[in-house]
């Protein structure tokens, strides 16, 4: 049992990349473009270009969440969301009370955690993290034939 769900972890972390890449770019474009319900705290509108931290949270939701989704620069778009997430759930939610079903916070919280894992895991199949690996210098080599160059490709 065991083995077959180790030789499915890349497609479960695919899947999962997918999700919460696309639920975290959906928070970003609500926000930026009132779609999806609008902003939260607008009554349905979007923020006011610029404001701090407003705007550029929704920027990187919106960013970061297609690019996560994606699959494309993983691991860094996973990290700066994170942090994004971790600000927002330290500045804005948990001086109103500590735990975050209190604050409101459980969003900012699940997508902070969420976004940690997959800087750690990576992409997981199907991302274009590894369809991009699989063209780089090492794998054209790999495709000459010349054995001596050969160097795993590691994603």
């Amino acid at each position: 049992m065991t083995g077959r769900l180790d030789s499915a972890q890349p497609y479960a972390v695919a899947l999962f990349r997918t999700v919460v890449g696309l639920l975290f770019a959906c928070h970003g474009a609500a926000s930026l473009f009132g779609v999806l319900g609008g902003a939260a705290g607008t009554g349905g509108g979007t923020v006011d270009a610029g404001a701090w931290p407003n705007w550029y949270a929704a920027v990187i939701q919106l960013v970061g969440g297609v690019l996560v989704m994606l699959g494309l620069g993983t691991r860094v778009a996973a990290l700066v969301s994170s942090g994004s997430m971790a600000y927002a759930y330290f500045k804005m939610h948990q001086p109103g009370a500590l735990w975050p079903m209190e604050n409101g916070g459980e969003a900012s919280a699940m997508f902070c955690w969420a976004f940690l894992l997959l800087v750690f895991t990576g992409s997981g199949a199907f991302g274009l993290d590894r369809l991009l690996a699989g063209r780089g210098p090492e794998r054209r080599r790999e495709q000459d034939g010349s054995a001596a160059d050969r160097t795993p490709v590691s994603v």
